[in-house]
């Protein structure tokens, strides 16, 4: 990723960009300025997946219930609501189950038991609102992005920090609920 933040003699100071000054002033600005990026990352990524969706031929999904259709699409095997709620790390099942009911109404995953466990499955209208979407991803994201991007090995680098800093986020949470 980046290297060290030092500066050269004679260079401008290094100013973190952040959305929260006082929270920059504490022991790590580079983790405020993480999360700023963080906030805007979050917003455009929601934005995107909605109007790529849209664009797919199915408007008037949240960002949460696209991302349930993808994981529900996920190696074409059916999921249990627990499984779709633990992948996303949803808290509260209801979130998830009332996002599936959405889109069992719509169409685009169907619902059944598998013992005492509800599992779910993208219908043949949710695999190819999943194929419409992954096509339109090629074209107005990875392909400008392969060409004027971060390269491979970089967003998968970027992918796995994140995925760790959640780890740091969760913990937080679990002592922040204890405070």
């Amino acid at each position: 990723m980046r290297g060290s933040r030092r500066r050269p003699a004679g260079a401008a100071i290094y100013e973190p960009i952040v959305s929260s000054a006082h929270l920059a002033a504490g022991g790590s600005p580079a983790l405020s300025e993480t999360e700023f990026g963080l906030i805007l990352a979050v917003h455009a990524f929601e934005r995107w997946i909605v109007r790529c969706m849209a664009a797919a031929g199915v408007p008037n999904l949240s960002p949460l219930e696209v991302l349930i259709l993808h994981i529900v699409r996920h190696r074409d095997r059916p999921k249990s609501v627990a499984d779709v709620a633990l992948i996303l790390d949803i808290e509260e099942t209801h979130v998830a189950t009332y996002a599936l009911k959405k889109l069992e109404g719509a169409g685009l995953v169907t619902t059944r038991r598998a013992g005492k466990e509800k599992v779910v499955e993208a219908t043949q209208a949710g695999l190819d609102a999943c194929a419409r979407y992954a096509a339109i991803r090629e074209q107005l994201l990875v392909k400008p992005l392969r060409s004027s991007g971060p390269s491979e090995e970089i967003l998968s680098e970027v992918g796995e920090v994140l995925r760790a800093v959640s780890g740091y986020y969760n913990q937080a949470a679990r002592s922040a609920a204890t405070v």
